[in-house]
């Protein structure tokens, strides 16, 4: 593939910038988080009888769509099976499958058909290990199980890539070797990760694939952090709205990020050129937490006037939030950018004059984005220090206020020779 045709493949996934993410399983039902397995050491046999209280909605997957489509997100992530080794699907190398035991369902497949008729992108989540093969925490001792395993793991992805129809993101989990000693070139061998992919591209050729098989692949997928991708390649954060412990449904969860917090990850994301996928863990009903539905309405209601500054956001060479190995930070607010236009999204609103400092592109027009008001402003060419005055004593926004700056060309940041210099 060129590399003009690998850009438009992607086109939409650096156009989107907003997923969520959905982790269901048989863990729904313990309540305490999708590690519960193998935290507590529960043997298979004790663990399959989860199912007899696995019975979700009839509609929850509708309403899973729904509530990503309110909170303006543009794609949707389903964790198709877990390390548990639970499959939400039909497959004909396994019985442990919601479509064989408990609710005798494709959950899957529910999932795949409400998000296209809601015209939202489609990403389906496989984990490769299963805690329920020895062969996995012992290959050399349980040979044929880790045969068994990797066949496994093989046959479900090819399922999962031939049964749907059309799949635009797969994101794998858990190549990690059960010690975690080994290399992520280790990994990649002790799945075949790369003879399993290139199966994936034959069945799925404008697919999106995940670098957690071992193999980099598209995307970097950083856990509970926003951050730039430690390679060239695109990056898609994915976090919790309760603790980093918690993708899925635990019942007791205390800390929950504020609707703030949460759009303030969304941004500096966006600001990076990155997505951000945000998680919802259901219970075992399929039923979203209202603290997770109240989180992802304030944001939806937010991105509804404000999407212009998110959506289809580039790289902003702009100072923003504090960045490793800097000392330069923006207190009120990070920047993003389409183009020639930047976006000043102010969580810190400083009353009625804002100023951003070491700015080298020259601003042509200032107005806020929910209204399109314009305000008068002062630029620096000598030092680069932008300043916009008569604005609003209190915040426009309660969330976000977003000052929509076009400048001369693209917005660039301004080297200090001399870091004194402001001084005299």
């Amino acid at each position: 593939m060129s590399s003009v045709e690998y850009q438009e493949k992607v086109r939409w996934f650096k156009e989107a910038r907003f997923g969520i993410y959905v982790h269901f399983g048989l863990y729904s039902v313990l309540g305490r988080g999708e590690w519960t397995m193998y935290s507590e050491r529960i043997n298979p046999a004790g663990y399959a009888k989860l199912v007899n209280d696995f019975i979700p909605d009839p509609n929850c997957v509708k309403e899973w769509v729904e509530t990503a489509q309110a909170a303006g997100a543009n794609y949707m992530v389903l964790t198709t099976r877990h390390h548990e080794g639970f499959c939400l699907f039909a497959s004909q190398v396994s019985d442990f499958t919601s479509v064989k035991l408990g609710p005798n369902r494709d959950i899957v497949r529910e999932f795949v058909d409400a998000a296209r008729q809601a015209n939202m992108r489609i990403g389906l989540y496989y984990s490769l290990l299963d805690w329920r093969f020895p062969g996995y925490f012992e290959p050399e001792k349980y040979p044929e199980s880790y045969a068994a395993l990797v066949d496994q793991a093989h046959a479900q992805v090819r399922e999962l890539m031939s049964n749907y129809g059309k799949i635009d993101i797969l994101e794998y989990d858990g190549a990690w070797d059960a010690r975690f000693q080994r290399s992520r070139s280790d990994w990649s061998k002790f799945w075949c990760a790369g003879e399993l992919n290139a199966m994936v591209r034959k069945l799925q050729p404008q697919i999106i694939i995940n670098d957690r098989s071992g193999e980099d692949e598209d995307i970097e997928t950083p856990e509970q952090v926003v951050r730039a991708g430690e390679r060239q390649a695109l990056t898609e954060s994915c976090m919790c709205i309760g603790d980093s412990c918690g993708w899925g449904y635990m019942r007791f969860n205390p800390n929950w990020k504020s609707s703030e917090q949460l759009l303030q990850y969304l941004i500096q994301a966006a600001q990076l050129g990155g997505n951000y996928l945000l998680n919802i863990g259901p219970d075992s009903r399929g039923r979203i937490r209202n603290e997770e539905l109240i989180r992802l309405q304030a944001i939806g209601r937010w991105l509804k006037i404000h999407g212009e500054a998110v959506y289809g956001a580039e790289h902003c060479d702009l100072i923003g939030a504090a960045e490793p190995g800097s000392v330069d930070l923006n207190l009120q607010g990070p920047w993003t950018r389409k183009g020639n236009v930047g976006y000043w999204c102010i969580f810190r609103w400083p009353g009625s004059e804002a100023t951003a400092v070491k700015i080298a592109t020259r601003p042509l027009r200032v107005t806020l984005l929910a209204s399109s008001r314009e305000y008068p402003f002062s630029w620096d060419p000598a030092n680069g220090k932008l300043t916009i005055k008569n604005l609003p004593l209190l915040p426009p926004d309660e969330l976000c206020s977003v000052l929509k700056v076009e400048f001369e060309s693209i917005p660039r940041r301004m080297a200090e020779q001399d870091l004194a210099a402001w001084l005299f």
